[in-house]
C-alpha cells in the first residue's frame, strides 16, 4: 500500500508514461501514412480533379471526365484484329433467391431484367447476324427460357413475362452451362448475384469441356468475386467483373456487345503463319409480298403470307438471318452483311487537336452538328496522353475537318463512317 508522500511519484510516472505512449502513436500515424494501405493505393480521388472555372462552374469539368470516359473507350488497337461477325450467344441469368436484394434498386432481379432487355436489343443492332439463346438458374437446375433466335423480338417476349421467372432456390452453375453447351455455342454471358452454386458434379469437369470445345464464357458478378467465376473466365478467354453500383452493372454488361478481338498473327511461310480463313455459304432469300397466297413456314409450322423463300430449296421461313429449317443454308439479307462489316474496318478514331493552327484557319463550329467550339482551353482538361482536346475537337486524319466530342462519339458508335470523307 503506498503512503500519500508516494503518490506524487506515482502520478508523474503515470503521466511520463502517458506521454511516451502518445509520442509512439504519433510516430504510428506519420508511419501509417507514409505507408498507405494497398487499397488506399489502388483509390482514385477522382474529386480533387474538380476545379471550377474563371465563371466559378463546373459544367466544364463534368463536360471533360464524360470526353476523357468516352474516348478510352474510343480508342482501339493499333495492330490488326479478327472478329466473329455470326455469333451464338446464351444469356444465362441468375433466378436464385439472391437476386431479391435489394441493394440494387428496386432490386437485383428488376435491374437484371431491365439491363438485359436494353442489351438484347443492342447486341442485335450490333450484331445483326447473331443468334441469341435464354436459360436460367434456379432451384438447383436449369431452365430454358427462350430458344436461340435471330429475331430480338422472340429474344424479349421470352423474357418479359416477369412472373414466370421469379426468383427462387439455388442457383447451379454447372447445371446451366451444361444446357447452353448442348448445341453449337460460341460464347455464355453469365449474369451471377449469389456467392453460392448448387452442383450435381465437379463443375471443373465442366470447365475442362467448354475449353475444349472452344466456348468463351463471360461472368458479370453482382455481390463478389468467387474463384471459380474467375476461373471460368480466365481459361476460356472471358472477361470478369464485379458490379460496384447500377452504372457499373450496365457499363460491364454492355462491354460484351461489341464481338470479341483475336490478335492477328503475322503473315509468314512458317508453322506461325497466319491460317486460311475459313468459307461459310450464305444465302440471300427473295422476299415474299404480303399479297402472296399463305404457305407453311419451315421454321414454326403455320401459315403465312409475308416471310422469305430459302434460295437453295425454296422454303418459306419467317424472318432472317436464320439458318434454313429444311436443307441448313444461312440466310442473310445484304444489309444485315452489310452492317456486320464494320466491326472488320472500323472507323478511323479521330485525334485530339491539342492546340490551334491560326495559318490554317480552323473551323470555329462542329463539322457535323455546327455546335460552336470553345475558344479556350479548359484549364481542367485531361492530358494529351489520354487522348482528350482540351479545346474539344477531334480531327479526321483523311479529310481534316473538326468534331465535336458528341459526334465523335456518335460517328463510331452509331454511323461508323466519317461524315466529311466517307471512311
Amino acid at each position: 500500500m503506498l503512503d500519500d508522500e508516494d503518490e506524487p511519484s506515482v502520478r508523474k510516472v503515470k503521466g511520463k508514461g502517458k506521454a511516451t505512449d502518445g509520442r509512439k502513436r504519433d510516430k504510428g500515424k506519420s508511419k501509417a501514412k507514409e505507408q498507405p494501405y494497398a487499397w488506399e493505393a489502388t483509390y482514385t480521388r477522382s474529386w480533387d480533379t474538380v476545379q471550377e472555372d474563371e465563371a466559378g462552374s463546373l459544367q466544364t469539368t463534368v463536360r471533360d471526365l464524360i470526353a476523357r470516359s468516352r474516348r478510352r473507350r474510343l480508342i482501339g488497337p493499333a495492330s490488326a484484329i479478327r472478329r466473329t461477325i455470326i455469333r451464338h450467344l446464351v444469356l444465362i441469368l441468375d433466378l436464385s433467391a439472391s437476386m431479391t436484394d435489394r441493394d440494387m434498386r428496386p432490386t437485383r432481379f428488376d435491374l437484371m431484367l431491365q439491363y438485359a432487355r436494353e442489351f438484347v436489343n443492342e447486341w442485335f443492332d450490333q450484331n445483326p447476324l447473331g443468334q441469341i439463346g435464354i436459360v436460367g438458374m434456379r432451384g438447383g437446375i436449369g431452365e430454358r427460357i427462350g430458344e436461340i433466335s435471330s429475331n430480338p423480338q422472340d429474344v424479349l417476349k421470352a423474357i418479359s413475362e416477369r412472373h414466370k421467372l421469379e426468383p427462387a432456390g439455388e442457383p447451379s452453375l454447372q447445371n446451366a452451362i451444361d444446357m447452353a453447351r448442348s448445341g453449337m455455342r460460341q460464347e455464355i454471358t453469365i449474369i451471377f448475384g449469389s456467392l453460392t452454386t448448387c452442383d450435381p458434379g465437379n463443375i471443373h469437369d465442366t470447365l475442362d469441356e467448354c475449353v475444349k470445345d472452344k466456348i468463351r464464357i463471360s461472368v458479370v458478378a453482382l455481390a463478389a468475386e468467387m474463384k471459380i467465376c474467375r476461373e471460368l473466365c480466365v481459361k476460356t478467354g472471358g472477361q470478369f467483373g464485379v458490379a460496384l453500383n447500377e452504372g457499373h452493372f450496365k457499363d460491364l454488361l454492355f462491354e460484351l456487345i461489341p464481338p470479341p478481338a483475336q490478335r492477328a498473327l503475322a503473315r509468314a511461310s512458317g508453322p506461325g503463319a497466319n491460317p486460311a480463313a475459313d468459307l461459310m455459304l450464305m444465302g440471300f432469300p427473295t422476299r415474299l409480298p404480303a399479297t402472296s397466297p399463305p404457305g407453311l413456314c419451315a421454321c414454326h409450322g403455320e401459315l403465312k403470307s409475308e416471310g422469305f423463300l430459302c434460295p437453295r430449296c425454296a422454303a418459306q421461313v419467317c424472318d432472317v438471318p436464320t439458318d434454313c429449317a429444311v436443307c441448313g443454308l444461312m440466310i442473310v439479307s445484304s444489309p444485315h452483311l452489310a452492317r456486320s462489316y464494320h466491326h472488320l474496318f472500323p472507323a478511323r478514331p479521330y485525334h485530339a487537336v491539342m492546340a490551334l493552327d491560326e495559318a490554317s484557319a480552323p473551323s470555329a463550329t462542329c463539322h457535323a452538328c455546327a455546335a460552336p467550339f470553345q475558344e479556350k482551353a479548359s484549364q481542367a482538361g485531361a492530358p494529351a496522353s489520354e487522348g482528350v482536346s482540351p479545346l474539344g475537337r477531334y480531327r479526321c486524319s483523311a479529310c481534316a475537318r473538326d468534331f465535336c466530342a458528341d459526334c465523335d462519339v456518335f460517328v463510331h458508335d452509331v454511323l461508323h463512317c466519317c461524315p466529311g470523307c466517307g471512311k
